[in-house]
């Protein structure tokens, strides 16, 4: 069983940054790819972005790239989404999943809200 807690949202104005954070239990978080998702009220959630285990790969959403970076430290059992020059379209509830080897995303957080004003 693997817990996930992300935190860092908030409300920001447009242009504006935020710094994700998500704490992973267990001591096998090394050997997980981990994601980034958000889902916006009344839309379906979709993938924002991926890290590989070593952190040696990354993936993005076509309209968050060159925006937001996806990193992790091993050490601390943590994967972090840095956020900059949002967009009142970035607004969403945002989670952070694991794969643990399972080819799917199979544990997730509770997600933390972010709110981009205009």
């Amino acid at each position: 069983q693997v817990q996930l807690v992300e935190s860092g949202g908030g409300l920001v104005q447009a242009g504006g940054s935020l710094r994700l954070s998500c704490a992973a239990s267990g001591r096998a978080f090394s050997t997980y790819t981990m994601g980034w998702f958000r889902q916006a009220p009344g839309k379906e959630r979709e993938f924002v972005a991926r890290i590989t285990r070593s952190g040696a790969i990354t993936n993005y959403k076509d309209s968050v790239k060159g925006r937001f970076t996806i990193s992790r430290n091993n050490a601390k059992n943590t994967v972090y989404l840095q956020m900059n020059s949002l967009k009142p379209e970035d607004t969403a509830v945002y989670y952070c999943a694991a794969d643990t080897g399972s080819s799917h995303y199979d544990y997730w957080g509770q997600g933390t809200q972010v709110t981009v004003s205009s």
